[in-house]
């Protein structure tokens, strides 16, 4: 096999989740007594930045308000978590299958996000049916890392985990940001769009696709 490792780069390359941080986060203002509301629109254009703590201070700086914006995405992401539990989710098309090709073959797996514990928490719990979290060789979340994508420090800190080399592995993503995460590690990295990102660039991926299968570990 060419590769030894595939590395899911965040919860939107396992699930469909951005309409329901969207959702998440217009409740959280609702509470927090702003008159805000992200509608698919807006959301799209926001999520071209990663980290929802910057999306909030960015809007609120356009505006002209002062917010406690770590409060804001802290309170999103227990809604987030909460409705996800509630709400079993379903894996992506062809992730399933991908993850039990890797298990066979003895390719290793990560979840290589920057995401809350909380929110690597609920993702495993809501998808229990499905996978756990003893398929992954190794899981990240925000406690490992001091800068968010599209840095690559979350793919460092996956590679030295793994003990493995860049070229010894192949990275899964669902935006454009990420993507680079990847690629500034020295990591291929193939665009795996969800509905919210279907028109990002892709372009320094090696390929884009819909659906995953087994050729991309002969890319």
């Amino acid at each position: 096999m060419k590769y030894k490792a595939l590395l899911f780069g965040s919860i939107g390359t396992l699930i469909e989740s951005s309409d329901i941080q969207r959702t998440a986060f217009n409740e959280a203002f609702k509470e927090a007594g702003l008159d805000w509301y992200w509608d698919e629109q807006d959301y799209r254009s926001l999520l071209k930045k990663s980290g929802g703590t910057k999306r909030v201070e960015d809007f609120a700086e356009k505006n002209n308000i002062n917010v406690n914006a770590s409060q804001i995405r802290n309170r999103k992401t227990e809604i987030f978590s909460s409705y996800i539990i509630k709400n079993k989710q379903k894996l992506r098309k062809s992730v399933y299958e991908i993850i039990n090709f890797c298990k066979k073959n003895n390719i290793k797996l990560s979840l290589s996000t920057s995401t809350t514990i909380n929110n690597v928490e609920a993702i495993f719990e809501s998808l229990s049916d499905q996978i756990a979290k003893e398929d992954f060789d190794f899981i990240g979340n925000k406690s490992l890392v001091k800068y968010e994508k599209p840095n690559p420090e979350i793919y460092k800190v996956t590679l030295e985990h793994l003990n493995i080399e860049a070229s010894d592995c192949i990275a899964i993503e669902d935006t454009e940001e990420s993507s680079q995460s990847a690629i500034n590690a020295g990591i291929k990295c193939i665009g795996f769009p969800g509905d919210f990102h279907s028109d990002d660039n892709f372009e320094m991926c090696i390929k884009k696709m819909n659906v995953l299968d087994q050729s991309i570990f002969s890319l």
